[in-house]
């Protein structure tokens, strides 16, 4: 299509060669000639006028004069979009589901649902329409999948979770009769675990995003609209808001209350409470506020010890200096303060 036509489709206004042709999409590093790449940070704006793309969609305010530019208030957005124009989605090269998946007789598989070969529907199990099992998932018994759901190969939904009662030393494993339940729209990457509750629901809210590796411990429930990085691991009974976002490693400890629109940046270690609208940085996980100056504090601690060694140091020679002083050495307390 030209870059008028995708304009008028994706919301944006063309500055330049509107009738240019565009086939494909790419980076401004990687772009070539009749493809369309995009800019939503600034500090890419050099590479920017280095692109050999043929229009780039960016914000309005933007220039340069080798390009067409597509102009609208949220780039990402409408390069999403333009994405899905010129590309679409994946095809799948079958409907329904393969012969070489393994469906329970009593489980329900919705209408428009792909199953892929190697996945595992348990018994009682109900998977909505328009669902995608990539190879090897495993679905437990009794588990819920909502409409529009993707899981990604590999993950299992409804293992049992991890739950023990210890005595004298031995573990004795807690029958786990709960299920999991996957609402709508929800897209869980490769390689996940969701564990079964020991009562009731473990829940993953409408909308919500799994990237890979992600586990999610029995009993917690995750809010609608919530983004959770490679390697997140979420203890059981932990309840989080809606649209909350969980950076790369980050770990959350059970049986918290998490907040609606939290944030949790990659590596952080949340052990406590968070209250809504709140970044936490750090482990211990802190208000991004006052973890910014504990870290940067930290970082001072090696010259810090030098300093109070050599003052230890002084304070030795005035002693000997002075015997009729009888001084007393004690090492001073170090105290830091939010300041």
């Amino acid at each position: 299509m030209t870059a008028k036509q995708l304009a008028d489709q994706i919301g944006a206004t063309v500055q330049g060669d509107g009738s240019v042709e565009l086939r494909a999409a790419g980076t401004l590093e990687d772009a070539t000639a009749g493809e369309v790449s995009f800019l939503s940070n600034p500090r890419y704006m050099r590479k920017l006028h280095h692109t050999k793309a043929s229009a780039v969609i960016a914000s309005p305010g933007v220039g340069a004069d080798h390009v067409t530019l597509l102009h609208t208030t949220d780039p990402y957005l409408a390069f999403a979009k333009a994405m899905v124009l010129l590309h679409g989605y994946r095809k799948h090269p079958f409907s329904g589901v393969h012969a070489k998946a393994v469906v329970d007789p009593t489980a329900t598989i919705g209408p428009g649902t792909v199953v892929y070969p190697g996945v595992y529907v348990g018994p009682q199990a109900v998977v909505g329409q328009d669902c995608i099992l990539y190879p090897n998932v495993v679905i437990y018994d009794d588990c819920r999948l909502g409409d529009r759901v993707t899981v990604h190969a590999g993950s299992v939904i409804g293992q049992d979770g991890f739950g023990y009662a210890t005595a004298n030393g031995e573990h004795h494993k807690i029958p786990q009769i709960g299920h999991v339940v996957i609402e709508n729209d929800v897209e869980i990457g490769a390689n996940c675990a969701i564990d079964r509750a020991t009562l009731g629901s473990t829940v993953i809210g409408r909308g919500t995003k799994f990237s890979n590796n992600v586990v999610i411990g029995h009993g917690s429930k995750i809010g609608a609209g919530g983004l959770l990085v490679a390697q997140v691991g979420v203890a059981g009974s932990t309840t989080i808001g809606h649209h909350a976002v969980i950076g790369g490693q980050a770990g959350v400890a059970g049986h918290l209350k998490i907040g609606d629109n939290v944030n949790i940046t990659a590596q952080a270690g949340v052990m406590e409470n968070i209250d809504d609208q709140t970044t936490v940085i750090g482990f211990p996980a802190l208000p991004v506020e006052k973890g910014r100056r504990v870290y940067a504090a930290l970082q001072q601690l090696p010259e810090m010890l030098k300093r109070i060694k050599e003052l230890e140091q002084q304070v030795a020679e005035l002693a000997t200096e002075n015997p009729s002083k009888k001084t007393r050495m004690t090492k001073p307390e170090i105290r830091m303060n939010d300041e």
